[in-house]
């Protein structure tokens, strides 16, 4: 724990974008997500973290293909540029050899031709689709952002345009979200209380359901679970988000679990054998319950472990904060809480009634 702690102050936490800020886009496509590919094509950029993560719905139809491109708070910027999100849409695009549609806003529909030639006079081969009061541009695969850009300005130079929208035929973009440092920040705290309160109440019903020793052994041990949780993430610089907030809580929960079925054995053990020393009960009830809490951890550790193998990069730091949360909560209900609760002892016979119970009038004459 000393050393756990001891990481995280020197190294700290490696802050994935939910904690950092950053923007979210949502990306929309005909063809099926390759999330290597679009990472292999977002690379080049230089954007820092970026997550990439393919969305499933049973709703969505069998073209429908979503993604969620996450990239971190850039240095300097409260909010990721627009030429940014402008770059990133269009290096997606140009993976998928999508052609890029400008659909121009015009105030006279006689311009169109006018607008077409100052657009060719920038990319020759563009063609174009018109509507009633506006012009569609079609740019072929193959044109560069500079390009497009240039495009987009000789349009606008050459009158007669409200607004300009670019969108593409193989992909779309139908949100763009960004988390700034604020929102960030209150995220971290709002991920500290909920752990915080968690253990609260679980002292809390362990306190109720037991007695105080039992209950402060428990949160004891759950402490030393989420140091060690967060020390290992902080020590191998895993990326730290709102998943592994959500592993915390499932690692309280699982630790507890076991907790609370050997402290369970502990008081029918007192109760059974009030004679024996209270280092005796406690080891005859771990080793009655030791054979339940390795065969339901090694059980869990399988499916944790093939996750982990075969899940992909989206949920590995989830299933990698399970992995060591099991591992550290199933010694810890044994090793850590079993011997916090010997050095605080405990009551040692729960049917012995108050022998002053009863009596507090006894003196009085009626």
């Amino acid at each position: 724990m000393v050393i756990a702690f001891g990481s995280f102050l020197i190294q700290g936490l490696a802050f994935g974008i939910d904690f950092q800020g950053g923007t979210s886009i949502r990306t929309q496509s005909v063809q099926p997500v390759d999330v290597a590919a679009y990472r292999a094509a977002l690379e080049p950029l230089e954007l820092g973290d970026v997550s990439i993560t393919e969305v499933f719905d049973p709703n969505f139809d069998a073209n429908q293909n979503v993604a969620m491109v996450r990239i971190q708070a850039q240095e300097g910027d409260e909010r990721i540029a627009t030429e940014t999100i402008d770059a990133i849409q269009f290096t997606l695009a140009a993976m998928l050899e999508s052609q890029t549609l400008l659909s121009v806003d015009i105030v006279d529909p006689s311009a169109a031709s006018a607008l077409l030639s100052a657009a060719q006079a920038v990319v020759p081969n563009v063609t174009q689709t018109t509507g009633t009061s506006d012009l569609t541009i079609v740019v072929p695969a193959g044109a560069s952002l500079e390009q497009l850009n240039e495009l987009e300005a000789a349009i606008t130079d050459a009158g007669s345009v409200n607004s300009i929208q670019r969108t593409f035929d193989k992909i779309s973009f139908p949100s763009v979200e960004s988390v700034g440092p604020k929102v960030s920040g209150e995220l971290i705290n709002t991920a500290i209380m909920a752990v915080a309160l968690a253990v609260l109440a679980i002292l809390f019903y362990i306190w109720l359901r037991f007695e105080w020793q039992f209950a402060v052994g428990a949160v004891l041990a759950l402490t030393h679970d989420v140091i060690l949780t967060i020390g290992i993430f902080s020590e191998l610089q895993i990326k730290f988000d709102l998943a592994i907030i959500a592993a915390l809580l499932t690692i309280v929960g699982y630790s507890i679990n076991d907790t609370v079925i050997v402290f369970d054995r502990v008081r029918e053990n007192l109760r059974k054998y009030k004679k024996k020393d209270l280092k005796e009960v406690l080891n005859l009830s771990i080793n009655e319950t030791l054979s339940r809490t390795l065969m339901t951890s090694f059980t869990t550790l399988l499916a944790l472990v093939s996750l982990f193998v075969l899940g992909g990069d989206v949920i590995r730091g989830f299933v990698f904060a399970m992995i060591w949360g099991v591992i550290i909560g199933t010694y810890s209900s044994i090793f850590v809480a079993s011997a916090l609760l010997l050095v605080l002892g405990v009551k040692r016979d729960w049917s012995k009634k108050d022998p002053s119970a009863g009596t507090r009038y006894g003196h009085i004459d009626t």
